[in-house]
């Protein structure tokens, strides 16, 4: 697994790993999940829609790289920068800099 020293390393290998359009629809769809999930927990003030963001946001991430990336998620490796990745590449999507 390649090392890096800074996000901005890090960020042309993770769009690497992300070539495969379902999977990078997958994320979108999970990160939206995400913030669906946190606003529900500010709304009801209930913890247990923390666990369901984390659940939501790695679920979707995960089947799209075990089964249509067929890659190994960078999470395991690089998880820091892996979660920013993942945030930088859903604003970019949402820029149209990252197609779906």
């Amino acid at each position: 697994m390649p090392q890096f020293s800074s996000f901005r390393q890090f960020y042309p290998y993770y769009l690497q790993e992300h070539r495969n359009t379902v999977c990078r629809r997958l994320h979108f769809i999970g990160s939206w999940g995400v913030l669906a999930c946190l606003a529900m927990a500010l709304w009801q003030g209930s913890g247990s829609w923390l666990l369901a963001a984390l659940l939501c946001g790695y679920g979707f991430a995960w089947v799209g790289h075990f089964f249509f990336e067929k890659n190994r998620p960078a999470t395991f490796s690089h998880p820091f920068y892996s979660f920013v990745g993942d945030w930088v590449m859903f604003v970019d999507i949402l820029r149209g800099r990252v197609a779906i």
